[in-house]
């Protein structure tokens, strides 16, 4: 067996970046132009080994810690501090030594057991989650092996045991696959995106970067407004060369019950069959309060699937899921690597489907979000937004990671035999 379990933080701090959108980000609570990317690094012993390891996430307050109370430098500001506490607890936080994934799990719920209104334990999640990506990147660097190499001995996880008959360890080896070495992207399309525009985004992503897919904003304020723009963005991807353009559709919460989304969908098969057969998934339409806003989507679900995204921010909620018909989960490595390797493993015992999103992440997070969505049976190959809103924050990894970053055929190409987590690829630009 090896050291793993006895794997102990020593250390922690974490540095912030302010990085501005190349374009705005229009989500249905408003508009992201600027945010804070917050880079964890922490220091851990495995055995007699020490090694430092780095993780970063968007502090994306619009997202996680939607709200009129405060505005969003004060929100940013809050969210900073609480990273800045995490980074001085972090061996406290953590505990005595233990394997790397009940060192995240512990911090998350750490993290997230004072979460309120303010801020919320999505919000908790979020400033939590570069430490736990750091903690996991330290031990594989300091056993020169792949953090997703973790899972070959019965180890026990007392954080997560209980959700597996025969233990969490066991269920994340049979969740992961043989790594790909090529995923493939995803182009973000707003609302009012010009479609039609020679030197506008959407028509560049099909002819620069060979975008095949492509996710839609809907504004769910309209059902045969949505429906007509989503019909408009898959026939203009094939008009402008894409023989099979797959969607997918994300109100952001703004859909005001399941029954909506039902009558969405059908009134988009009715307008045209080809584009609702073009549509994957939908994600999170309604609110993220799944137990005061519970609804059933059996019947949306029969239609498309419905993907569980802001809605799980904690492992308790899982049997909800099921009971409520969710179709599966829309992963986000924002809400920590450890509960999303665990969350996912458990989805993927009951034949759920797991999707692979982002949070526009840059640099070191783009690589761990992709590491995971190459180890992980996904249906959709990752969405990857950064080079899209904020490509000067991936400029260190170029030329080295053209092929994760400045994609040509639609596809985000890395080799995923690196050690932890893969911030190694960047340590020699980002110092």
């Amino acid at each position: 067996m090896s050291t793993l379990h006895h794997t102990e933080v020593l250390g922690a701090r974490v540095e912030f970046f302010e990085q501005k959108f190349r374009v705005p980000l229009r989500l249905s609570t408003g508009l992201i132009e600027t945010i804070t990317e917050a880079r964890a690094t922490v220091r851990v012993r495995v055995g007699r080994e020490e090694a430092e390891g780095s993780g970063s996430i968007y502090l994306s307050d619009l997202w996680a810690w939607p709200t009129q109370a405060l505005s969003h430098a004060e929100r940013d500001a809050i969210l900073r501090k609480e990273c800045e506490g995490i980074a001085t607890a972090l061996p406290a936080l953590t505990g005595t030594a233990a394997h790397p994934l009940e060192l995240g799990l512990r911090l998350h719920d750490a993290a997230c057991e004072k979460a309120g209104t303010a801020p919320p334990a999505l919000a908790l999640a979020l400033c939590m989650a570069p430490f736990d990506a750091a903690i996991h990147d330290a031990a594989g660097r300091a056993l020169q092996e792949s953090a997703f190499a973790f899972y070959r001995d019965a180890v026990a996880i007392p954080s997560a045991d209980a959700y597996f008959p025969g233990g969490a360890c066991a269920a994340i080896s049979r969740l992961l696959r043989p790594p790909v070495d090529a995923l493939e992207g995803w182009w973000l399309v707003n609302a009012h995106d010009d479609l039609e525009d020679p030197q506008g985004d959407f028509l560049r992503a099909i002819r620069i970067h060979g975008m095949r897919n492509f996710k839609i904003k809907i504004l769910a304020q309209e059902l045969s407004g949505d429906a007509e723009r989503t019909v408009a963005v898959y026939r203009a991807a094939r008009r402008h060369g894409v023989v099979a353009p797959r969607l997918s559709l994300d109100s952001n919460e703004a859909h005001a019950d399941a029954q909506a989304v039902r009558d969405f969908l059908r009134i988009l098969h009715q307008a045209d069959a080809e584009a609702f057969g073009a549509v994957m998934y939908l994600e999170q339409p309604t609110s993220r309060d799944i137990h005061r806003r519970a609804f059933d989507w059996h019947e949306a679900a029969a239609l498309k699937p419905i993907l569980l995204d802001e809605g799980l921010s904690g492992l308790d909620l899982l049997p909800l899921m099921v009971e409520q018909g969710w179709s599966g989960l829309a992963l986000k490595t924002c809400k920590g690597h450890s509960f999303t390797l665990v969350a996912a493993a458990w989805a993927h015992e009951r034949g759920m489907l797991l999707a692979m999103q982002d949070l526009t992440n840059p640099g070191i997070s783009a690589i761990h979000s992709w590491l995971v969505a190459a180890h992980l049976p996904v249906i959709n190959g990752i969405e990857l937004n950064s080079p899209q809103f904020t490509p000067q924050a991936n400029v260190a990894a170029l030329p080295a990671l053209a092929g994760l970053f400045d994609i040509r055929d639609g596809s985000h190409r890395m080799n995923p035999q690196t050690a932890g987590l893969g911030s190694d690829l960047l340590a020699s630009h980002l110092g």
